[in-house]
């Protein structure tokens, strides 16, 4: 025990008093028969906004680690173990929702009409978590003219401003990647020996489909022109000027040399030094996922408690909800780095130079130098 540190109590330390006296129901106020079901709905979102707390902590700790001109790479590591925290908590969000669902429709509707105005969209950290994320305004889902802001105090509003013009993880994350040192070196040009690859990889998946003499001309030409599909996607992605046009327009988030450096520890995922970034870039791309999950699952609650009815907040409920599932991701671009993937056969060798910086290397020391 610290000098002069006095005793805790396991009540007073997690300030259970306060936490336990925090269920004040509605119900409980407007009528002489409380709702029995309103304590497991305060108490739910109640955990949830405990959770929040904890997720936007891990995030801060990511984004403290990232905002620097020159990142520690020891500190990869320590980011990876605070996603994994991230991930576990979400998966934790997305279970509860089991246990809200042993509400049924019907217990829902003796309290609800007492929650009016009160809605999901005013939770500040759950907004606060998007947009740490990379989450911004124009690409979110909307209702009617009402900002994602609007449900906020002032003092709210200008956290989010500053976040929001801030660098969010995704921006963070694109910083680094662009600093990747590995695209050109020892003569290796990564992208020109990537494109020789893919049009290698191309040429064969053509050859393979017009060599098949058991597929009928429809189903040929189909095949076929998912493959162009594949190939003019490949372009817009390797082309810069093309790729600017899509960044312009929002099609994707990344940089163009952030896509690339992405593209290359994917392909390269095995080479010792890529691995943890490789996991990073993983953990990114979970969180986006569970975040979907998440939504999905809350629109197929919303659907089963209240149906079409709208959402206390004034919003559509359920058609709004699952647009947001569609549509709030953050890390997509991540994602389709997938449909650029060639296989481990097809990849282009690096030289020994560039394989011994990705590498980890040690000289065993002779009897000689011991002397």
């Amino acid at each position: 025990m610290a000098e002069n540190q006095e005793p805790v109590h396991y009540e007073t330390y997690l300030q259970l008093e306060k936490i336990l006296g925090a269920q004040k129901l509605r119900s409980e106020a407007f009528s002489s028969k409380p709702a029995h079901d309103e304590t497991l709905f305060i108490i739910i979102h109640q955990v949830y906004e405990l959770w929040f707390k904890q997720i936007i902590h891990e995030l801060r700790a990511v984004l403290d680690m990232f905002n620097q001109d020159q990142v520690d790479e020891r500190n990869i590591g320590k980011a990876v173990a605070n996603l994994d925290r991230v991930i576990e908590i979400q998966k934790i969000l997305i279970q509860q929702i089991r246990v809200l669902e042993t509400m049924t429709s019907q217990d829902f509707l003796e309290f609800r009409g007492l929650l009016f105005p009160a809605s999901g969209f005013q939770s500040f950290q759950f907004r606060l978590v998007e947009v740490m994320l990379g989450l911004k305004e124009q690409h979110r889902a909307t209702y009617g003219k009402v900002r994602y802001t609007d449900f906020f105090t002032a003092s709210q509003k200008e956290q989010l401003k500053e976040i929001e013009n801030g660098q969010s993880l995704l921006e963070a994350v694109t910083a680094w990647l662009e600093r990747t040192p590995f695209l050109s070196l020892e003569n290796f040009d990564f992208l020109e020996e990537y494109e020789k690859a893919v049009n290698s990889m191309i040429e064969s998946e053509r050859k393979a489909i017009n060599d098949n003499q058991d597929m009928s001309s429809e189903e040929r030409d189909m095949r076929l022109g998912m493959i162009a599909e594949n190939e003019d996607f490949f372009n817009r992605i390797l082309d810069h000027q093309q790729y600017q046009t899509l960044l312009k327009d929002g099609v994707v988030k990344l940089s163009y040399k952030g896509a690339l450096a992405a593209l290359l520890i994917n392909l390269y995922q095995d080479e010792p030094i890529l691995q943890m970034p490789y996991n990073l870039l993983q953990r990114l791309i979970t969180i986006d996922e569970l975040f979907t999950t998440w939504r999905y699952r809350h629109a197929q609650m919303t659907m089963n408690l209240l149906g079409k009815k709208p959402g206390t907040g004034g919003s559509s409920g359920h058609d709004y909800l699952l647009k947001t599932a569609a549509s709030h991701h953050v890390f997509k671009d991540f994602h389709n780095i997938t449909t650029l993937l060639v296989p481990r056969s097809s990849l282009p060798e690096l030289p020994q130079g560039v394989k011994k910086e990705l590498g980890f290397y040690f000289t065993q020391k002779t009897k000689a130098d011991n002397h």
